[in-house]
């Protein structure tokens, strides 16, 4: 599959993207060894109108610096000291939108990725949530602020899906975020294993 244009990322509606990201194919290549997968679960942060952004009233520090270039690049930040949590930023420069990638079903590279996550056989969790989903991918902060039309990681064009396969619920761990906590800026493919919980 072709990869994603720079005009997909540049688009103003985040919200949108995080959709149309769902059912795209993710990869990476890190020491020659290729791993990805299909986008099944995705996050949007609305930037700085956003209180759950780390950008939000435009904070713009070292940390969140990569979130104000113009979309088609990847912001990679350690949450807790311990994930590593990939996002794609998307919108114009100086409008620093993501969308967090949470989950992904495994299509490639799939001994390399149990090798990453110390499992002995595939399960969705290999996948399911951001923090594994970097782990399996070899993703850190080496990768932060890269180019997604590059080499070392990357996005397919893939399966397109109608709302009504998709779910629509509010953000993990965000509750410091206020009434912005309760937006419905989180989506998952319907039906698939490989979506963090709760899933329904």
């Amino acid at each position: 599959m072709p990869k994603l244009p720079l005009d997909f990322y540049q688009k103003e509606d985040v919200v949108s993207v995080a959709k149309q990201l769902l059912g795209k194919l993710l990869f990476t290549r890190i020491n020659g060894q290729l791993s990805g997968g299909i986008i099944t679960e995705t996050e949007a942060y609305d930037g700085i109108v956003d209180k759950a952004c780390h950008a939000y009233g435009g904070k713009n520090t070292n940390r969140t610096a990569t979130m104000f270039l113009g979309g088609g690049v990847t912001y990679v930040y350690l949450c807790y000291g311990i994930h590593h949590l990939l996002n794609v930023v998307s919108g114009k420069e100086g409008n620093p939108q993501a969308v967090l990638i949470r989950a992904i079903e495994p299509t490639v590279g799939i001994e390399t990725m149990l090798r990453r996550r110390k499992m002995e056989k595939i399960a969705p969790r290999i996948t399911a949530g951001p923090g594994a989903l970097s782990q399996a991918l070899g993703i850190d902060k080496q990768l932060n602020a890269k180019d997604l039309l590059a080499d070392e990681i990357w996005i397919e064009d893939g399966n397109a899906y109608k709302d009504e396969e998709i779910v629509a619920t509010t953000r993990i761990g965000v509750a410091y975020a206020q009434e912005h906590a309760l937006w419905p800026f989180r989506f998952y493919i319907k039906g698939n294993k490989y979506v963090s919980k709760p899933n329904s």
